[in-house]
C-alpha cells in the first residue's frame, strides 16, 4: 500500500491563516469530479472492462446508467463538456440508435445481464434539446433492455429555453424524478455575455410548468463568478433563486477548463488569467447565498448544494456513485465506473458512431484504480459533503483515516478549515473549508497524481 502519511503539506503553503490574497482564476480544473485523475487513463487499459464484463454481476452493488446527449441550441464559453449545436434530426436520430445499439450490447454481458438500475442520469449536453418523439423512443427502449421498476431516481439536465408544456409533460411521463433546470444566473447580460442560449424570462416560464406538472424534485443551478458578474447582480440572482423556492440549488464556482471557449480566447490574447472573478471572490458569493438560503429554511448538505427538505430531497445519483456504485456510461465521450474500472467512450461523436455501426467496442481509454485508490477517492469524494465518518472507511476498507491522513488533517485543522473530533467519529469541515474543498482533496491524493494534470 502506498502511504500518504509522511508526505509534507506542499500544495496549500501559499494559505496563511488571516492573511487576505486574491487569486485570479488561471486555466485548468477546479472541480474533483473522480479519483484517479482522468490524465492517468489510457486506451490499453480498455481490455480490463472488456474481461470485467464477462465475469457474474456483484450481488451487492447498485448500478446506475448515464446516457450522454451532446446536443445544444448553443455552445456555452465555459463549457467543457462534449456538445454539438450542428446536428439535424437525422443525424439525432441515428445517434440515439448506435447509443441503444451499445447498451444493448451490454445488457447481454454477464456483468449485467438481468440487473435492474438503482438510478439513471440524463446529462449533456442538453437532453431536453431532444423532441418528445425522440424522448420516447429513447426511453422506451432503455427500458426494454433494462427495466426501472426498480429505480429511485431518474434524473435529467434541462435547459429553459428548450421546454414548453407538451415537452415538460413528456419528461414527466418518461419517469423523470429529478429535473435539473440549468439556469446559471438570472441576469440577460451575464447569460448572453457567456453564451447562454436562454433568458430570464424562459427561466421563469419553464419553472412555472414544471411546478404545475408535480415534478418530485426539482433542483436549479447557478453559477458563482461567471463573466460580467458583480456583487449587485450576483445578490439579485439569489435573491430570486430564494424567491422561486426549488427544492434544491446547485451553486459551483466558475473554472475555465482547457477546452472551453473562454481558454481559447485568453490563449488568442496571450492572457494567463480568466475574465471571471478571482478565486476569494467566487467563495464570498457562495458563502452569501448559503447565508441566504440558511435564512430561508434551507440546509447546506454539500460544498455546492443547499436543500429545502433533506429528509424528503435526495440525490440519489451523486451519493450512489461516491459511494462505489457501478455506472454504465452510454453515447459519446461518458464517463463510467464499472466493477472498480473506470471508462470513457470514444470522445468524438462520428468515430463513436462509426464504432458501434462496425461491432466495436466504443470505449477510448480506462483506468483499474486498485484497493488503496478506491478508498482514497471514496474518501476525498464524500468530504465534500462536509463532514465523514472515520468508522465507515475502517469498516469498508480496513483503513484508519485519522492515522493515514494524520498530517493534511492536522494542516486542515491549523487553518481553520476544519475539525477532527476523534470522540465522536467525525470529521468536519468548516464553512470556509467546505467552500474550497476542491482544492483541498489534492493534498489527500497518492504522491505521484499530486502535480499531474488533472485531465
Amino acid at each position: 500500500m502506498s502511504s500518504t502519511a509522511d508526505i509534507p503539506i506542499t500544495h496549500l503553503s501559499d494559505s496563511k491563516k488571516g492573511q487576505e490574497k486574491h487569486h485570479a482564476t488561471e486555466v485548468g480544473n477546479y472541480f474533483v469530479a473522480n479519483y484517479p485523475p482522468f490524465s492517468f487513463w489510457q486506451k490499453e487499459q480498455a481490455f480490463a472492462v472488456e474481461k470485467l464484463l464477462d465475469t457474474a454481476p456483484p450481488e451487492d452493488v447498485p448500478l446506475g446508467l448515464y446516457f450522454h446527449i451532446p446536443f445544444c441550441r448553443k455552445r456555452c464559453h465555459f463549457c467543457y463538456f462534449r456538445v454539438y449545436t450542428d446536428k439535424n434530426a437525422s443525424e439525432i436520430r441515428r445517434y440515439i440508435h448506435a447509443g441503444m445499439e451499445e447498451f444493448a450490447r451490454y445488457a447481454a454481458r454477464p456483468y449485467l445481464k438481468g440487473r435492474k438500475p438503482h438510478f439513471v442520469y440524463f446529462g449533456g449536453g442538453t437532453p431536453s434539446y431532444l423532441s418528445v418523439p425522440q424522448l420516447r423512443e429513447l426511453t422506451d427502449r432503455m427500458k426494454d433492455l433494462m427495466p426501472w421498476d426498480e429505480v429511485s431516481e431518474v434524473a435529467f439536465e434541462a435547459e429553459p429555453g428548450t421546454l414548453n408544456p407538451n415537452k415538460l409533460e413528456a419528461i414527466r411521463d418518461i419517469g423523470v424524478t429529478r429535473l435539473s433546470l440549468g439556469v446559471e444566473h438570472f441576469d440577460d447580460h451575464v447569460l448572453g455575455s457567456n453564451g447562454r442560449a436562454h433568458r430570464s424570462g424562459e427561466i421563469d416560464r419553464a419553472y412555472g410548468i414544471a411546478r404545475s406538472l408535480g415534478f418530485e424534485h426539482v433542483n436549479i443551478d447557478l453559477i458563482a463568478g461567471m463573466m460580467n458578474d458583480t456583487d449587485e447582480l450576483w445578490k439579485a440572482t439569489v435573491a430570486k433563486a430564494v424567491e422561486m423556492s426549488p427544492d434544491c440549488v446547485t451553486i459551483y464556482q466558475m473554472e475555465v477548463p482547457y477546452n472551453t471557449g473562454i481558454y481559447k480566447q485568453m490563449k488568442a490574447d496571450g492572457k494567463e488569467t480568466a475574465p471571471v472573478a478571482d478565486w476569494e471572490t467566487k467563495r464570498g458569493w457562495v458563502n452569501y447565498a448559503f447565508t441566504e438560503f440558511e435564512k430561508a429554511g434551507y440546509t447546506v448538505t454539500s460544498a455546492y448544494t443547499v436543500v429545502k427538505d433533506p429528509e424528503r430531497i435526495k440525490f440519489v445519483y451523486r451519493d450512489a456513485l461516491w459511494e462505489g456504485a457501478d455506472l454504465l456510461p452510454i453515447g459519446v465521450a461518458s464517463f463510467g465506473h464499472l466493477g472498480g474500472i473506470h471508462l470513457q467512450n470514444q470522445a468524438e461523436i462520428a468515430p463513436y458512431i462509426d464504432t458501434i455501426e462496425r461491432g466495436d467496442s466504443a470505449i477510448f481509454r480506462a483506468y483499474a484504480t486498485s484497493p488503496d485508490e478506491r478508498f482514497i477517492r471514496e474518501f476525498i469524494l464524500k468530504l465534500k459533503l462536509g463532514s465523514v465518518r472515520p468508522s465507515y472507511y475502517q469498516a469498508k476498507f480496513g483503513e484508519d483515516v485519522l492515522t493515514r491522513f494524520a498530517p493534511q488533517l492536522q494542516w486542515i485543522e491549523s487553518e481553520g478549515f476544519g475539525k477532527v473530533d476523534a470522540a465522536n467519529d467525525k470529521i468536519e469541515l468548516t464553512r470556509d473549508g467546505l467552500l474550497q474543498v476542491d482544492r483541498l482533496l489534492h493534498e489527500f491524493f497518492l504522491p505521484h497524481h499530486r502535480t499531474a494534470r488533472y485531465t
